[in-house]
């Protein structure tokens, strides 16, 4: 059954001067790792909470992340991993994709990082940097298997494993490589995929290592070797499978911030896009493109709605409401006709995605993806935590 958003009328001083709402629950964030550590198993379950936990705070995702039980963690950038070591002590680091260099390998050092190696270069940077106090620091290291972005090939990885087993130069403590398709099951590059990894894994014995994340988890089987990855899943951002129905994390609300009527055939928003076929009752709420709100889920006005017809809804009083004519920077425009006469009013919130709309379906009509979404959100948003229902601090 459809419900409100949370009513967070207490959400903080800054709550009532914002035009967007970002309500984050802790406990859902908590629970998806968990349900993701238990489809893992053996394996242990890492959490990747780069960019800034998708958008919804380091200082706040991990530590209830540490709480469930997560005990290692994944970042793109050092400067990413400094602020996941000061709320999570104890916590294994791993940087996937920063710049290695001098300064880079000093910030590592110093906050007790572990670089993931993506070149041969990079073993030579680590080689000669990676080391505090007499000891060298362990690494991870990253061989490409078919996807083409970052990683050592087969043939580097074969050609450093035999040098590094005469010289022991760097010791490498969990090997790497990322699918390309996980998202798609029965895609055949997976197969692929897994198949190279396991040659990779001979030249490494003993040694630790990482294929799935994400998707990967819900491929099971061998895909999950000693250590998952899951990210987008702990966010609530796909629908799941294999036994696995993520809870929400994440809702989104815009703040009514006018109610208009307008006749029959009067226009709407820029560039005379929407042209009304009714009488109509519009709410005006206070979110748009430099919100996070993506343009390209307009109501119309925009190229995607030839190809996705339907432009993106909020959710308010029980029912959806579409987006009328083109979504601007500070503002997006409702049709909440459909409601009756005076069944808005300015203060009031409109989900934009939640429990009502998922955000894969809002990503959707604005032709991209929730890890698009998420990352996106802007700073404008007033953020709320909460663990169930009830607001924290």
């Amino acid at each position: 059954m459809a419900s409100e958003a949370p009513n967070l009328a207490g959400g903080g001083p800054d709550f009532h001067l914002a035009g967007g709402v970002l309500t984050i629950d802790l406990t859902a964030l908590a629970d998806n790792w968990r349900a993701l550590a238990r489809l893992s198993a053996p394996a242990e379950a890492a959490a990747v909470v780069k960019a800034d936990a998708y958008g919804l705070g380091i200082e706040h995702a991990v530590p209830a992340l540490a709480e469930a039980g997560c005990r290692r963690f994944f970042v793109a950038l050092p400067h990413e991993g400094v602020r996941v070591r000061a709320v999570a002590p104890e916590a294994t680091i791993y940087v996937l994709s920063g710049p290695l260099g001098p300064e880079a390998a000093a910030v590592l050092r110093e906050h007790g990082l572990v670089p993931v190696l993506n070149s041969v270069r990079d073993t030579a940077i680590w080689e000669a940097e990676g080391w505090l106090d007499g000891r060298q620091l362990p690494a991870a290291l990253h061989v490409d298997t078919g996807m083409n972005r970052l990683g050592m090939t087969l043939a580097e990885a074969a050609h450093f494993a035999g040098e590094n087993a005469l010289t022991g130069a760097v010791e490498i403590a969990l090997l790497v490589s990322h699918l390309a398709c996980a998202d798609e099951p029965g895609h055949p590059l997976n197969a692929r995929q897994l198949e190279v990894f396991r040659q990779a894994r001979q030249l490494f014995p003993g040694v630790e290592a990482s294929l799935a994340a994400s998707s990967g988890v819900l491929l099971g089987g061998d895909y999950l070797c000693e250590l998952t990855r899951p990210g987008i899943e702990l966010y609530g951002g796909m629908t799941g499978g294999a036994g696995f129905a993520p809870r929400t994390v994440v809702t989104a609300q815009a703040r009514v911030l006018q109610v208009r009527k307008a006749a029959r055939g009067e226009v709407v928003g820029y560039g005379a896009a929407m042209r009304l076929a009714r009488d109509s009752e519009l709410a005006i709420a206070g979110a748009g493109y430099a919100d996070g709100l993506p343009r390209a889920a307009s109501g119309a006005g925009v190229p995607l709605r030839a190809s996705v017809p339907g432009g993106a809804t909020g959710f308010i009083r029980g029912q959806r409401v579409p987006v009328a004519g083109r979504i601007s920077m500070d503002l997006t425009i409702f049709d909440v006709t459909g409601l009756g006469a005076d069944a808005v009013a300015p203060g009031d919130m409109i989900e934009l995605f939640g429990p009502n709309i998922p955000i894969e379906e809002a990503a959707r009509a604005a032709g991209t993806i929730p890890y698009e979404l998420l990352t996106g959100l802007s700073r404008r948003f007033h953020r709320v935590y909460v663990r169930g229902e009830v607001p924290l601090g």
